[in-house]
């Protein structure tokens, strides 16, 4: 059983090829557990299955958290998949489309794949999309209280949900004391992605992320795209941002109708074989 694994600035995929794996429909939770438990099995904060038939793009794809629910859109995870595609040659040209439960987005890539730019769409505010309980209305400088502590957050949607909390004082332990909770609010139906937000100038933003079905995570395409949007909607920063995170630094540029171009690196780490005696340990 093949694959592939790559990072991006620190978030780490597991590419696994349909084609490879002909009597799967898709990866089951359990197995996708296994397959991404940094003990028993190879170790991933996801699992990306593709290339999958689209109607509607060059290619398709499905996004798995590693506690086996499903991912609307990844950033980190769509530049991964798309230097994937061009290291394995799937791909004749240096831009093309993707489809993702959360939409299509366009892929760019430079520098041999290493340097990836996607449009990632476009960030709503509304409560309804994201969605967020209570009364129809754009989600910004709101309450909501975990644990011993009142946050002031704004939430978002660019695909998947995102709860965007302003911080004068970051750090990972922030992330994981308030992380948990929050991602798992009642505000949040379908849970949420957090980010802890702070901003540094009208240039610059400071992330750290609680991944939704993932956990502290180092960096986080989507969460950059959803915190600088945040920021811009407050009038705190311009529209050219750069997201700085403990895995490295993405660069955001936001459009007059908050269409995101998200630009940032990617790096191979490994290709090799899974036995299926892998599958014996239940986690």
């Amino acid at each position: 059983m093949p694959f592939t694994k790559y990072h991006a600035l620190g978030n780490d995929y597991i590419v696994l090829d349909p084609v490879d794996f002909p009597g799967w429909k898709e990866p089951t939770r359990e197995q996708i557990r296994v397959i991404c438990h940094r003990n028993y099995g190879v170790g991933s904060d996801g699992i990306l299955w593709g290339p999958l038939t689209s109607k509607q793009a060059a290619f398709g794809l499905k996004i798995f958290n590693p506690d086996g629910s499903e991912a609307e859109k990844s950033g980190n995870g769509l530049r991964i998949f798309s230097r994937y595609l061009w290291d394995r040659k799937l791909v004749q040209t240096d831009t093309f489309m993707i489809e993702t439960m959360g939409g299509i987005v366009q892929s760019t890539l430079r520098e041999d794949g290493r340097l990836i730019t996607v449009d990632m769409g476009s960030v709503s505010f509304h409560s309804a999309i994201i969605p967020v309980v209570g009364k129809s209305r754009e989600v910004i400088n709101e309450e909501i209280t975990v644990l011993d502590h009142t946050f002031i957050y704004c939430a978002a949607t660019i695909g998947n949900p995102h709860c965007v909390v302003l911080v004068e004082d970051i750090s990972p332990e922030l992330a994981h004391r308030y992380g948990p909770s929050l991602e798992t609010h009642a505000h949040f139906p379908n849970r949420t992605n957090v980010q802890f937000l702070k901003v540094l100038d009208r240039s610059n933003i400071q992330i750290e992320i609680w991944e939704r079905g993932a956990g502290y995570t180092l960096a986080s395409g989507s969460s950059s795209s959803a915190a600088a949007s945040v920021a811009h909607k407050l009038g705190l920063v311009d529209n050219a941002v750069t997201v700085r995170m403990p895995g490295g630094n993405i660069d955001i540029v936001i459009g007059p109708d908050y269409t995101i171009r998200m630009t940032g690196p990617v790096n191979r780490v490994a290709h090799g074989h899974m036995h299926s005696e892998l599958f014996d340990v239940r986690v």
